[in-house]
């Protein structure tokens, strides 16, 4: 059985022929792109032929450059010591950097084309099937450009991220994914990867759980400084070109390119606010179940309860994935057969390989692949179902133009979450009472990461956003903050004796000078998903095609407008209580057994 995925489909390897010449394509497109831009930007003439050159240059580039960045990110996540992978990473970089002038002045000048909402909502556009199908992907760069700086400048400031957060990420990822772990297993003292300890905390055994807990903390202190510094570079770079653009901060900055508005932002966070006195019940539930008298210790936080047998081999775990995907709609569980026959997923920890999990969706081929740390839990089961949801909505965009694909963070979240839903919920049904319990306490488990782990990320993140502003922050300051965030999310539910103050060590998502906040986005997908499920009860099998419309569409709408597809409005705080509500009442359903 094939454990690693193939990436073969996109190159052989970095010395293939086919992998050489599409880097020389780069280069003969970057000289074209920037001769052509200077041409098209001197006037307005023939305006509606040059905006549909632009919609076919700029296709032709992202099919070109996604498959070589794709071969080159995904062969470094899984051998982060790999030269050669590293090399071309950065020496894409490096072309992509040599188009910024060019495209900042495109997007200036598109900025300044006064009627561009009439010539797209007007008959003049009846001449261009082209311009209509990329109506949206035009106006959303018109009404990004009073944030695009001058030609140089954001041509120097993509040259810049080059040595900048680019380089700091790398680093982070080297730092961890090579971080060994010193723990006494058996009487005898081994090292191991950091995702295989991160892995020990769904072991039944408390003793094991504990001890790996410890010794991850304590394995920490050798990198911490320098990932510190790591952190401190990415967001002081952030800060500084968030206010250069004339953002007022970097959430002002990812709620816009998130297709979401603050107004939704604060219905969610108030509703999940007024729900943790609910999430903290269930912590302290759990907490007496394992013997605990003062809150839920961090390392218990995802140890099984109950004593059904809830390991899964990775092929006891598709099978799971594909017969439940089966009961929401056969071309989900085909989808889901075909990522597996083909060898899209890299199941197994192995050092040298990133941790968590991740979807990458291949446009260009259409085709995604999945990269997991598979430890054999049920979580690792829920997981596989996460990503596939996350390759299925790249499925369902398949046919979309690329650059109607690209949707933002927070709807990225939904078609995963759905996915988790329909596993959990499908499982249940077959399931003994000591089953039923245990995928009860792994849901919940789930949901009290998304809203209230979430929300702590949140908080330390904006904390991190405010203090960076004046200095730089040390490792121990990093920890503080995150361990006032936890306390004030997770209250009484946790024993503030063992909590964890490495979340922003171990977490990637905070090492991406592209996507900042990438917490939130995480809540949004479970309560709306959520909903969506809720919706789905209501109407059965009709809905599965109205569901993959919505998913069809997520490319090239806001997220309220995609929501009101579904008769939903994300503005009202009563929709995200409902949407709560169905996991207070599970909360109260575990309490009881």
């Amino acid at each position: 059985m094939e454990l690693k995925w193939s990436l073969k489909e996109l190159y052989e390897s970095f010395e293939s022929e086919a992998f050489k010449n599409d880097l020389k394509a780069c280069d003969t497109y970057i000289e074209d792109f920037n001769i052509w831009i200077d041409k098209v930007t001197k006037d307005y003439n023939n305006l509606l032929g040059k905006l549909e050159e632009y919609i076919e240059n700029i296709r032709y580039r992202e099919n070109l450059f996604s498959k070589l960045f794709a071969f080159s990110q995904l062969t470094l996540s899984v051998e982060t010591n790999n030269k050669k992978a590293l090399n071309s990473v950065e020496l894409l970089e490096e072309k992509d950097s040599r188009i910024a002038e060019g495209d900042a002045k495109i997007k200036n000048w598109i900025g300044k084309i006064s009627n561009l909402s009439s010539i797209i909502e007007n008959s003049e556009i009846e001449s261009s099937e082209l311009l209509k199908e990329h109506s949206f992907f035009l106006n959303e760069i018109k009404e990004s450009s009073k944030y695009y700086l001058s030609d140089k400048e954001e041509a120097v400031i993509a040259k810049m991220k080059n040595t900048g957060s680019n380089a700091w990420s790398k680093l982070r990822d080297l730092l961890t994914s090579n971080l060994r772990v010193d723990i006494e297993l058996d009487g005898k003292l081994e090292k191991l990867p950091l995702t295989v300890i991160r892995n020990m905390a769904y072991d039944k055994k408390e003793v094991l759980r504990k001890k790996a807990y410890e010794a991850e903390l304590k394995a920490y202190e050798k990198i911490e400084d320098s990932v510190a510094a790591c952190l401190n570079g990415i967001k002081g770079e952030v800060i500084t070109i968030a206010k250069m653009r004339g953002y007022k901060s970097p959430l002002e900055e990812t709620l816009l390119n998130s297709r979401m508005d603050e107004e939704t932002l604060n219905a969610m966070i108030g509703a999940m606010q007024e729900s943790f006195p609910s999430f903290r019940r269930y912590f302290r539930k759990k907490g007496e179940l394992l013997g605990k008298k003062n809150g839920l210790p961090f390392y218990d936080m995802f140890a099984p309860v109950g004593s059904a047998n809830m390991e899964f081999s990775y092929e006891q775990g598709k099978k799971f994935v594909y017969e439940n995907f089966k009961t929401f709609s056969p071309k989900l569980a085909e989808y889901a057969k075909k990522a597996f026959d083909n060898h899209w997923i890299d199941v197994e920890p192995r050092e040298g390989k990133v941790g968590g999990a991740f979807c990458e969706n291949i446009h260009a081929l259409g085709e995604s692949r999945f990269m997991l740390n598979y430890g054999g839990k049920f979580s690792d089961v829920v997981t596989l179902a996460h990503e596939l949801g996350h390759g299925y909505h790249g499925e369902c965009l398949k046919d979309e133009s690329i650059l109607n694909s690209d949707y933002p963070m927070p709807i990225a979240e939904t078609a995963s979450t759905f996915c988790e839903t329909i596993v959990k919920k499908a499982a249940v049904k077959n399931a003994s009472k000591e089953e039923a319990f245990t995928i009860l306490e792994a849901e919940l488990s789930d949901c009290a990461q998304v809203i209230v782990d979430i929300y702590s990320r949140f908080l330390f993140e904006s904390e991190v956003f405010q203090k960076r502003e004046n200095s730089s922050l040390s490792a121990q300051e990093l920890k503080d903050i995150m361990i006032g965030a936890q306390i004030e999310s997770y209250g009484d539910g946790l024993d503030k004796e063992y909590l964890h103050p490495y979340m922003w060590l171990c977490k990637p998502h905070y090492y991406d000078a592209s996507y900042n906040f990438y917490n939130f986005p995480y809540a949004f997908g479970l309560l709306f998903a959520k909903g969506l499920y809720s919706e789905y009860l209501k109407r059965g099998s009709s809905f599965s095609a109205d569901y993959d419309k919505l998913l069809s569409v997520t490319g090239k709408m806001k997220i309220a407008e995609v929501a009101k597809l579904m008769g939903i409005n994300i503005h009202n705080i009563e929709f995200w209580k409902n949407s709560l509500k169905t996991i207070e009442e599970d909360i109260e359903e575990f309490i009881k057994l």
